[in-house]
């Protein structure tokens, strides 16, 4: 569970009470809900046992008088958050772990404490009260092009980035070899400057340090003071199959390095796709629209057509084709995430020749002559009148 549904759990909901509700009235809904999602009485329904729990953990607060005013007063200081697990047992309150006075951490991902999230504002220092804490590195985004043939199957590349990194020179210190940097005197390596704001204190970044808790006076000449620096890599990685035009694919860890220990940012490719002479693309299905000629279409034939793999196959074209049938070549098609392949779908397009020799034409003549009591047109004005 995360900091943020410890924060907005509101027990009185759970057990669909009012906030003035009375002790009594607590327990009676409390036990009408129990009964009704009891894991006993539902068998196999996870739902069901996970609102017991909930219903169970809204009951311990409620039903206790001090955890209830501790609840009540955190929500109206919250606007209506709320953490149960502090340090007063279960479903407890604990007012030092908020503010990053205790030594308890949150139920959330990673053991998170609240003081980590609030102590820019209430005037913690996080955790450990050190003002270098580890920060995570940005995230780095760059660019790529790919043939359609690499878009569909895959394909890898090669990523020169630029980021900021330790000062090679001084190692991040900031200072000139020889020298060391010195505790602020303003902020007393804390890195920060509280403002008294009544009932809090607004913590901001200190003007002298800049946020270090270091005062350099006899700064690098490389990073001029900063303890950062630019750095060049070269990376390899795999842009996966089946990847489409202006899609955005994540990295993993490969973006700019952390500060203090932190993880690596994500590195962020935005693909671009060259279009094909002959291929297109419908989601994982390759597209192609192949010609046949009118006496392929009427009396059917095999047609042999290319595919990405550069091994053409052999389809069958049955008699009496329309323009704009569709057929189905399976497994011809990009690949998939799971690692199969889509399908490529053949339009056929019948080829109408411009120019015919006497031959043809006879020959076309006697056709049409033959066909004469075909008319593919019959009953369309009147359809259409009817319309």
């Amino acid at each position: 569970m995360s900091t943020k549904d410890y924060l907005e759990k509101d027990y009185y909901k759970v057990l669909g009470v009012s906030k003035t509700a009375s002790k009594d009235e607590i327990k009676s809904s409390y036990r009408k809900l129990a009964r009704a999602n009891h894991p006993d009485a539902n068998t196999g329904d996870p739902e069901a046992e996970n609102r017991f729990k909930e219903i169970s953990e809204a009951y311990n607060v409620l039903s206790d008088d001090k955890r209830r005013k501790e609840y009540d007063d955190a929500r109206s200081l919250f606007g209506g958050s709320y953490r149960p697990g502090g340090g007063t047992g279960p479903g407890g309150f604990d007012m030092s772990d908020l503010f990053g006075q205790g030594g308890g951490t949150a139920g959330g991902t990673g053991g998170e404490r609240l003081s980590d999230l609030f102590g820019g504002l209430f005037g913690g220092r996080g955790r450990g009260g050190t003002a270098t804490r580890s920060r995570r590195g940005a995230d780095v985004e760059t660019e790529t092009t790919l043939t359609f043939r690499e878009a569909a199957a895959g394909a890898t590349r090669s990523f020169q980035l630029a980021s900021e990194a330790p000062c090679p020179t001084c190692k991040g210190t900031g200072a000139k070899a020889g020298t060391a940097p010195r505790m602020c005197p303003k902020c007393a390596g804390t890195g920060h400057e509280n403002t008294n704001l009544g009932g809090f204190s607004l913590s901001e970044p200190c003007s002298e340090c800049k946020g270090r808790g270091l005062v350099v006076d006899d700064p690098c000449a490389t990073c001029h003071g900063s303890g950062r620096g630019k750095s060049t890599r070269t990376i390899q990685t795999r842009i996966p199959a089946g990847v489409a035009d202006g899609q955005r694919i994540r990295i993993k860890g490969k973006g700019a390095p952390g500060e203090n220990g932190g993880p690596a940012g994500d590195l962020y490719v935005v693909v671009h796709v060259k279009e094909h002479p002959v291929f297109g693309r419908t989601g994982d299905n390759v597209t192609i629209t192949v010609p046949i000629t009118f006496p392929e279409a009427v009396l059917g034939a095999d047609v042999r057509i290319p595919t990405l793999s550069g091994f053409p196959v052999t389809v069958k074209v049955p008699p009496g084709t329309q323009n704009g049938h569709k057929l189905r070549v399976r497994g011809k098609g990009a690949t998939r995430k799971d690692g199969t392949a889509g399908d490529m779908i053949v339009t056929l397009e019948v080829s109408v020749p411009t120019n015919l020799n006497g031959d043809a034409r006879e020959a076309l003549e006697k056709f049409r002559a033959a066909t004469s009591d075909h008319d593919p047109r019959d009953g369309l004005e009147a359809r259409a009148k009817g319309a």
